[in-house]
């Protein structure tokens, strides 16, 4: 199992926890923490308190007494649940009624060494996490319809709907979605669902370098064959699946993931092969996932440790144009010395999983964001010990004219600044 750095300690000993049972709770619990101006901690489990800079708070507001799914019509592809829904719970409703959350959203368990079965719906949301199917369904954000919460002032509201549809003004789900609890503390979250694909397999191109997978998965995603995935393991990563097929490569492996209806997933797939072919010359081999090992595949990439080393590091997430990937790792493994084992492709090549010594975390930091910057990415530190995180942005420095528009929106919706204080700078 992974173990990247221990992060769970606190900086500030935690002296008091509000635990709310319901809506009207959570309202005179902030209502409260606004007269005296005490911050407060926003939590659901806990699973994903180390992202981010440590909250500086002795009163945690835990929102994993507001459980459960309030509202669900398979027919309508809706789904509403009180934030503190555990996401175990909901997924085995919707695989119920062969239907999922089209975003495939990771979890972050192993990476965080935090319990796996913990993560909260509202956590998802507020994080904005989005797994391999990103490139094909959207982001969390484009499948967040509408939510209930309570403000900094401590004052109800609720925005959004059952139906996706135009706004005016601010449009608050996506707003709120990827605050990091840092604008408001949602209640009730509402969200879109859709049925599961019938059949998946994955086409997998094996001993490919960065550069020739970016070109093999940009043309996948640009044909007309609705790939869902492309990811890009190195053959280190590759060797740390569980799935045969991949560990046993003894080479790099490329995956495409086809969807859908079986005939229509096998022809998608045949014509993926052909469409391929000229990337597997040169002795490289091309091969295919069906089913369960494909499943597992994309559910290792989706929540990242299981393909990354077993020892003490520090893990970055890098968002960068697809044709910009392979060249930024080339220049970090060779520039700064890192292993170049410790990473891997997902989105196309656009969303790079990378973990980093501890020993110089400035100076990697600012390795790391110089060859991001250009590429108009962003790099964020998602996992790290405490000292790092108080020390290094965790997320990618904004614009003056970014962070005076976060500003003022922070100052609308929480003027004492109580939510989550400095979690996000």
């Amino acid at each position: 199992m992974l173990r990247f750095a221990q992060h769970d300690e606190r900086s500030c000993a935690v002296s008091d926890t509000l635990s709310p049972k319901t809506a009207d709770d959570v309202r005179a619990a902030v209502q409260d923490a606004f007269a005296q101006e005490q911050p407060l901690e926003i939590v659901g489990r806990g699973t994903k308190r180390g992202w981010g800079r440590p909250v500086k708070s002795n009163r945690d507001l835990d929102l994993s007494g507001l459980s459960g799914v309030t509202l669900y019509e398979p027919d309508e592809l809706v789904l509403s649940a009180k934030a503190g829904t555990p996401m175990a719970e909901i997924e085995a409703l919707l695989d119920g009624n062969k239907q999922m959350l089209a975003f495939e959203p990771p979890n972050l368990g192993d990476v965080f060494r935090t319990e796996r079965a913990g993560q909260t719906l509202g956590g998802v949301i507020a994080c904005n996490l989005s797994g391999p199917r990103r490139i094909k369904a959207g982001a969390a954000r484009d499948h967040f319809l509408g939510f209930r919460a309570v403000n900094g002032r401590g004052e109800a509201f609720k925005a959004g709907g059952r139906v996706m549809k135009n706004v005016t003004g601010y449009d608050l789900p996506k707003l709120l979605c990827g605050s990091f609890g840092t604008l408001a503390v949602m209640t009730e979250i509402t969200v879109k669902v859709l049925p599961s694909p019938e059949k998946t397999r994955s086409v997998l191109l094996l001993g490919l370098d960065d550069g020739e997978a970016r070109d093999a998965m940009a043309a996948a995603l640009n044909s007309p064959h609705e790939v869902s995935g492309a990811a890009h393991l190195p053959q280190k990563a590759a060797a740390r699946s569980a799935v045969g097929y991949v560990r046993g490569a003894g080479a790099a492996v490329t995956a495409i993931r086809v969807e859908g209806f079986g005939p229509s997933v096998e022809a998608r797939c045949a014509a993926l092969r052909e469409l391929l072919a000229g990337f597997a010359g040169a002795g490289k081999g091309i091969e295919e996932l069906h089913s369960m090992n494909s499943a597992t595949l994309w559910r290792e990439i989706r929540d990242v440790a299981p393909l990354l080393p077993d020892s003490s590091l520090d893990l970055w997430r890098l968002s960068v144009p697809p044709a910009s990937g392979a060249p930024v790792m080339a220049s970090l493994v060779m520039g700064e010395g890192f292993a170049n084992d410790a990473y891997f492709y997902d989105w196309g090549g656009g969303l790079i999983w990378l973990a980093t010594p501890q020993s110089k975390p400035a100076a990697t930091a600012a390795a790391v964001r110089a060859l991001v910057q250009p590429t108009a990415g962003h790099a964020t530190l998602l996992c790290a010990p405490e000292e790092t995180r108080e020390a290094i942005p965790a997320f990618h420095p904004q614009t003056k004219a970014l962070t005076a528009i976060a500003e003022q929106i922070k100052r609308s919706l929480d003027p004492a600044g109580i939510l989550n204080p400095g979690r996000l700078a």
